[in-house]
């Protein structure tokens, strides 16, 4: 990974996709920092997109309050659009499966409890559409990652798809990723086809759930807390911050912004 400072064509970049949780949040909280930093790209006329694994009814709200152009969640079960006043939610399962998958996976996550002490449904559940989220460190007494490891084995030992977040292992029914959503809601919404998304856009994230996004993007960045999973990442990002978290998300965008405002 180099430093961020060797990004150097960011002045070409039209915009930012990223994870939420510990790349733009700080120990859980949405700082004024990050926000403010958001708002800024935003306000500069870049394409601004959250690619989270959180759910479906956080998702609601972060498409029409935040300074965003559209949201990803649960690690590609949909996408978020709001515009003239409206949200357009498309989904990559229809309503009947997703409702009869939710019932499997709360089996699922009955059977993956009793086998991980320590470890807990993920307090957000309740408002997942197509995702089972097991909770290893956020609202739980922190385990080591070996345990979000053998509960993503379990899981696709089921028959899950199962990536490990920086606080939640998550699985689902189905081979989609965070990747392959963003790729349809950028062709869908801004008409914009998998080669300059590559090339044009940038994209932040924090942990193993990000590794899609690290090897397609030309230009991917790790908040510094990413070396935590160094060594268990698919694909690591190209370049990395100095600062962690929420703060290093605002370094990057002070990075792009900086590039934005010189001459090309």
């Amino acid at each position: 990974m180099k430093p961020l400072a060797e990004l150097r064509d960011a002045h070409r970049l039209r915009g930012l996709l990223f994870d939420i949780d510990e790349t733009l949040t700080t120990d859980g909280r949405l700082t004024a920092e990050a926000y403010a930093a958001m708002e800024r790209l935003k306000s500069a006329g870049r394409i601004v997109v959250p690619i989270t694994g959180r759910p479906a009814g956080w998702c609601d709200h972060i498409a029409r309050m935040w300074p965003v152009d559209g949201v990803v969640g649960e690690n590609g079960a949909f996408s978020f659009y709001f515009s003239n006043g409206k949200l357009r939610q498309k989904f990559h399962d229809g309503h009947a499966e997703r409702a009869l998958n939710r019932s499997r996976l709360q089996a699922i996550g009955v059977r993956i409890l009793a086998q991980v002490p320590g470890c807990a449904l993920a307090s957000d559940q309740p408002y997942r559409e197509a995702d089972l989220a097991i909770d290893y460190c956020e609202d739980v007494v922190p385990l080591p990652l070996a345990a979000a490891e053998r509960i993503a084995a379990l899981m696709r030992a089921e028959g899950l798809s199962a990536k490990i977040s920086s606080i939640h292992v998550n699985g689902w029914f189905g081979s989609y990723d965070k990747l392959a959503m963003a790729k349809r809601l950028f062709a869908e919404e801004f008409a914009c086809a998998a080669a300059p998304l590559q090339s044009d856009f940038a994209f932040a994230g924090d942990s193993p759930n990000d590794a899609p996004m690290f090897a397609f993007f030309n230009h991917s960045i790790g908040v510094a807390n990413v070396a935590r999973f160094q060594g268990r990442l698919d694909a690591e990002p190209k370049y990395i911050t100095l600062a962690a978290a929420g703060s290093g998300f605002a370094e990057l965008v002070e990075h792009l912004l900086g590039h934005l405002q010189r001459p090309a």
